[in-house]
């Protein structure tokens, strides 16, 4: 795989201080350990502010991740592909049918250590509920959800417990859900029900 953010030598050090530095001059802290596992998906929520992800970046370089994450392919266009994918971005054409699930399933099964972030609202706006495509890609590719945060309150991030989908995916999300109530996003009035369209 090509170097990005988390693994560009000499680089990389670099930006891990200045994402620490960064961290404690906003008042944030990481909370919690890197899981004993060398891939899983990691549910980024809640998502309603553009600062997520410059959050969720400096919490994957302290954590010593190297993560992907699915980004509109809009963003791809010269000049900013090569960053992008610097920074673990995949490129997602939401215009085409394309089986995102399989292909995230596919690219676990193919690396020892692949580590793939998924916003369940899919987007920053109020959602009306979850996608679960985060549950079908662990389950398929038969490894755990890391159920990581934001939490503005506090100004905790963490990549959260680990959790195995068994397969029920009504009362594996009853579960996750419990996790995520007490969690307050940017925007609070922005932050939907933590429900699957299938329910």
């Amino acid at each position: 795989m090509a170097a990005t953010i988390f693994d560009t030598p000499v680089v990389t050090p670099i930006f891990r201080a200045i994402s620490h530095v960064l961290l404690k001059l906003v008042g944030w802290r990481a909370e919690g350990g890197l899981p004993n596992v060398r891939k899983w998906v990691l549910i980024a929520a809640p998502h309603t502010s553009n600062w997520d992800a410059p959050l969720m970046l400096a919490l994957a370089l302290h954590y010593r991740i190297r993560l992907r994450w699915f980004v509109k392919d809009r963003f791809f266009r010269p000049p900013w592909g090569p960053l992008c994918r610097w920074l673990g971005a995949i490129a997602v054409d939401r215009s085409k049918t394309t089986n995102l699930v399989a292909q995230a399933i596919e690219r676990l099964r193919a690396h020892d250590d692949y580590v793939i972030a998924v916003p369940p609202e899919g987007t920053r706006s109020s959602a009306k509920y979850w996608k679960s495509g985060f549950y079908h890609i662990a389950h398929g590719a038969g490894v755990p959800i890391s159920l990581g945060y934001l939490d503005y309150r506090n100004r905790v991030g963490s990549i959260g417990p680990l959790f195995y989908p068994t397969g029920d995916i009504h009362a594996d999300i009853s579960k996750i859900r419990e996790h995520y109530a007490p969690i307050q996003p940017r925007f609070p009035e922005k932050k939907g029900p933590i429900e699957l369209k299938e329910e």
